[in-house]
């Protein structure tokens, strides 16, 4: 096999999802160490249940990886207890939901911030970051289980995520203090997850003329803008 050449695998499943997952893992079999953020999927067939269970045909993906993508050896990763740990349940996770990504872990004395790189991270995202900030919860609950007080943020991104929804969380909100201002009348935010919420509630902390509070419970709970 030449370096341009690929590894291939095709699999199946009852749905597409558990097809890619049951590929990826024939896949790391073959190849050790491989990098599953380079891991292409090829739908052949999204399945069909059939009438009652009857008539049933799986759902097939083919999977492949350039074999330059795919080093026989694993380099070893030189990272904190914590982080490993932060690693292994991110890793069960993404193989739970059958995503193919690599996971990138920068910590310092405050935060791990583990960056998931990779093809198809809209199913890892969600709708408004709400599967995101899931797994970031996640993680932290299991990380932290049964340890001391002093903790670190777990923090979990996809393919630089977090920097553009804070960005668009900034400008919503200050223009929306800037509207608040200017009708003299309170303004009501988008429903919004808890991590999204406290951007805005930053950001316009130190802004004079307003302050503001959340309303509503979970999962509608929004910022309300008032004008002082």
């Amino acid at each position: 096999m030449t370096e341009t050449e690929s590894v291939q695998v095709e699999a199946t499943g009852e749905t597409v999802g558990e097809a890619k997952w049951a590929a990826l893992r024939e896949l790391e079999r073959m190849r050790p160490g491989i990098d599953k953020a380079a891991v292409r999927f090829q739908v052949v067939s999204e399945g069909e249940r059939g009438l009652l269970g009857v008539g049933y045909a799986p759902a097939r993906v083919i999977a492949s990886v350039d074999a330059a993508a795919a080093p026989a050896e694993q380099e070893a990763i030189d990272e904190s207890e914590l982080a490993a740990e932060v690693r292994d349940v991110l890793e069960h996770i993404l193989t739970a939901v059958a995503v193919s990504a690599r996971i990138e872990i920068d910590e310092n004395d405050e935060t791990v911030t583990a960056t998931l790189v990779g093809r198809e991270l809209g199913l890892v995202i969600g709708k408004h970051g709400q599967t995101i900030d899931a797994i970031q919860y996640l993680a932290n609950a299991i990380v932290w289980r049964g340890r001391g007080d002093e903790r670190k943020a777990v923090v979990v991104d996809a393919a630089g995520y977090r920097a553009r929804r804070e960005a668009t969380l900034s400008a919503l909100a200050k223009r929306s203090a800037e509207r608040a201002v200017s009708t003299a009348r309170s303004v009501e935010l988008e429903p919004m997850t808890a991590v999204e919420r406290k951007v805005v509630h930053l950001q316009l902390k130190d802004v004079p003329g307003v302050v503001t509070r959340s309303e509503g419970t979970e999962p509608n709970r929004f910022v309300v803008i008032d004008p002082v």
